[in-house]
């Protein structure tokens, strides 16, 4: 197993996302450059959603902004460019949203890790609690090469569950995580206690 990052690697971001912050533009040397977009404003709040008591952090008014979408994909790319990613893992479901859009325009290979019985080839699996039930992801065994630089990729950080599961199937593989980017972070629930000495990107935090 590719050992972690040391604790000092790690990168608290708050929000990064501010009118004041200029695009990176980094990715393919034609990618679109947009102006640094405030993606609060593209997040909804949704009160009792999926249960009662948990307030929802709804980003289909982002998918919907082609500028804040595009600053999002932007911003994620020049993190995962620095970090010299070879490869981009997205976590089912959203995660495949943003993944997929930084793999093409990094021009970078796509994994994605999905949730039981959707993979049909040999799998690697890992089973993890989340905020209001369990789950389990599944990673195809020849989705990545020993020693592979993956950069994992979801829409938020809550409890970590996730996180932590999709680092250790990277890791079954042989694979090197060298960061984890978030578009959301709900500080409150302590998810980056579960996946301390890794770096990580947060655009938006709550």
């Amino acid at each position: 197993m590719v050992p972690k990052r040391s604790p000092g690697a790690v990168r608290r971001a708050g929000v990064s996302a501010s009118p004041d912050v200029p695009s990176t533009g980094w990715g393919r040397p034609d990618a679109v450059q947009s102006p640094a977009v405030d993606l609060r404003r593209s997040i909804r709040a949704v009160p009792d959603f999926p249960e009662e008591g948990i307030l929802f952090r709804d980003i289909t008014p982002l998918l919907g902004d082609p500028a804040a979408f595009r600053y999002t994909v932007g911003e994620l790319c020049a993190h995962a460019e620095a970090t010299e990613a070879a490869a981009i893992v997205g976590i089912e479901s959203r995660g495949f949203v943003f993944g997929t859009a930084m793999a093409d325009r990094m021009g970078l290979p796509f994994v994605p890790l999905r949730k039981p019985g959707k993979l049909p080839a040999a799998r690697f699996s890992v089973a993890y609690s989340l905020e209001y039930g369990e789950s389990q992801l599944d990673m195809h065994r020849d989705a990545l090469s020993a020693g592979t630089r993956a950069y994992i990729v979801d829409d938020l950080l809550a409890t970590g569950g996730t996180a932590e599961a999709a680092t250790k199937l990277v890791e079954m593989a042989m694979g090197e995580v060298v960061a984890l980017g978030f578009v959301i972070e709900l500080a409150e629930l302590g998810g980056r206690a579960r996946i301390e000495g890794y770096e990580i990107m947060s655009l938006v935090c709550y």
